[in-house]
């Protein structure tokens, strides 16, 4: 499984790294910075799940999956949003997008394993 992490905070990129090492899941990561690098990353190579933070700079990951929804090649792609955005109309409009799910920061191993096994499962 390959996971592209996509958050502007090489810390959060690093947490979520370690909460999948924890959950004993064998997988490569491949790290973006933010919405424009990652549509980059994403056409450059094949990924299994996306964990994409809102608030970046160039492009938000609202925008990004805008951007995925939008072609028909990544329309079943898994994309969960890990963002501090917790207000319901973001949680709205993130899965009206096309978002798989959606997780409010700060993130828990147990948390993320719930999500994670279900779209794995």
């Amino acid at each position: 499984m390959t996971i592209l992490i996509v958050d502007d905070s090489r810390l959060m990129r690093n947490i979520v790294k370690n909460c999948f090492s924890l959950l004993k899941v064998p997988c490569q990561y491949v790290e973006a910075g933010n919405g424009k690098e990652a549509l980059m990353r994403l056409q450059s190579q094949p990924i299994n799940l996306v964990l994409l933070d809102w608030n970046m700079p160039e492009m938000s990951g609202i925008e990004f999956l805008k951007r995925v929804r939008a072609m028909d090649k990544y329309k079943d792609l898994p994309i969960i949003m890990v963002t501090s955005e917790g207000a319901k109309y973001n949680v709205i409009e993130a899965l009206k997008y096309g978002a798989t799910d959606y997780i409010v920061k700060p993130l828990s191993e147990k948390y993320l394993r719930e999500k994670i096994f279900k779209i794995i499962s």
